[in-house]
């Protein structure tokens, strides 16, 4: 095998951050080229205003080509709605491994939403608000996403997930069983419908969201990392 390339795709309002963790590994575990773009629009300063779903895509896609120009094959990952961008991407081009972490085929976990919400609560009557990473997370990206950005996130979703069945290479879906934002029955949901065979679900028991900053994350990242490694890696059923 020759020169390896690495995509990783972050959520939708978020940027590198949200898969760096994830980068960091792979670098200090292979030898592979990796790559970490910020989408049109977004990072820790969102300016989300004058960009939309179709300049998303046309710049992974573009990162994509880049990175074609100094490797022979091409992983892609993508958390959350950069899931979506991924399997877009897997589809069009000879992507060889796909990735998903989060990935926003199915939202809102409301019943996880209201039980960060008393946590909220209970912490404001404490008045240890600024301890509550929830808040702080999310208090900026609900003030600065305008509604016209989530309209085009979801046409991400509205054209991708209905293709999920074209997806004929093998497939790592992971999904944290604590997440509000996703449903967890959204990794199964990828699962059932995805084209592929060769595919493989991972349940986190104590991830919300950000997958890649849970309590367990260095036994994802050796999994994810074994799932791309190895040549030939069975359907877990």
């Amino acid at each position: 095998m020759g020169q390896v390339g690495c995509l990783l795709i972050h959520g939708f309002t978020g940027g590198a951050y949200e898969v760096n963790p994830l980068a960091r590994y792979l670098r200090e575990h292979t030898d592979w080229i990796v790559s970490v773009p910020v989408l049109p629009g977004h990072g820790r300063t969102l300016n989300l205003r004058d960009t939309n779903a179709d300049e998303w895509v046309a710049f992974a896609e573009e990162e994509l080509r880049r990175l074609w120009l100094y490797c022979d094959e091409v992983y892609v990952i993508g958390f959350s709605m950069g899931g979506l961008i991924a399997t877009h991407l897997a589809i069009h081009y000879p992507v060889s491994k796909l990735v998903l972490l989060s990935a926003a085929a199915l939202y809102i976990n409301t019943r996880q939403i209201f039980k960060d919400l008393n946590e909220l609560a209970g912490n404001m009557v404490r008045r240890k608000l600024h301890e509550n990473e929830w808040f702080g997370h999310y208090k900026y990206k609900l003030i600065n996403t305008p509604l016209k950005a989530t309209f085009e996130f979801r046409k991400i979703a509205k054209r991708t997930i209905p293709l999920l069945e074209k997806i004929n290479i093998p497939t790592f879906i992971a999904q944290g069983q604590m997440d509000g934002i996703v449903p967890p029955k959204a990794a199964r949901y990828v699962y059932d419908r995805i084209g592929t065979y060769e595919k493989k679900l991972y349940l986190s028991k104590t991830s919300k969201h950000l997958i890649c900053y849970a309590a367990d994350c260095d036994k994802l990242f050796h999994e994810i990392a074994f799932f791309l490694k190895c040549t030939d890696y069975p359907d877990d059923g």
